[in-house]
């Protein structure tokens, strides 16, 4: 549930979302059809996904904690278990009924989740992406260091940066390597040629 709910997040980020986007990431996560999702539907959602992301930006457990129990204060009802008249095993819901709107049902699901993870580990559930070009957010699941990044192609994107900024620097540090430097063709030049004896 709470990857489902950092998926919603980051499908709600935009200005305008795309119902049928934000649809089938709801299938994805096994939502039953049908599955369709109006622009005022997807508009509170986005609402709701927004409420959502400074749980996301916890630098720790606490502060974590304190977005989550203010969220489930304001925004869900007491704790019910539900089948959905039969069609699902029994699971707990924080919503106010199996026919809640998707922007409650949203919040409410996810808060259930991100609490059961920050309890579970005593961390916040997951963070908001390292990288400049990235607004993602994304669920810590595994053991070892945090993770800084969504994705290897983000933390890879940063690291070939970092190294192109740091090369850039040097290069404009050591005069030598500097093209506008009288000779520095011809020097250039005679490093590449084999020494002759």
């Amino acid at each position: 549930m709470a990857r489902r709910t950092a998926a919603l997040i980051n499908a709600l980020a935009d200005d305008r979302p795309d119902p049928a986007a934000v649809a089938e990431v709801l299938r994805v996560y096994g939502e039953a059809e049908p599955v369709e999702l109006t622009t005022a539907e997807v508009a509170g959602m986005r609402a709701a996904a927004e409420l959502l992301r400074p749980v996301f930006a916890a630098e720790n457990a606490d502060t974590a904690a304190a977005v989550l129990n203010r969220l489930l204060l304001e925004h869900t009802g007491p704790l019910r278990l539900t089948s959905h008249g039969g069609g699902s095993p029994w699971h707990p819901h924080l919503d106010g009924d199996d026919n809640a709107p998707w922007d409650a049902w949203l919040l409410a699901s996810s808060c259930m989740a991100l609490t059961v993870l920050l309890w579970d580990r005593q961390r916040p559930p997951g963070r908001i992406c390292a990288s400049t070009a990235c607004r993602n957010v994304f669920v810590s699941l595994g053991s070892g260091p945090e993770r800084r990044y969504c994705s290897r192609r983000c933390a890879t994107r940063e690291r070939v940066a970092a190294h192109r900024r740091l090369r850039s620097t040097e290069r404009s540090a050591d005069p030598d390597s500097r093209p506008d430097r009288p000779g520095a063709d011809r020097t250039a030049a005679r490093s590449d040629q084999p020494a002759s004896s």
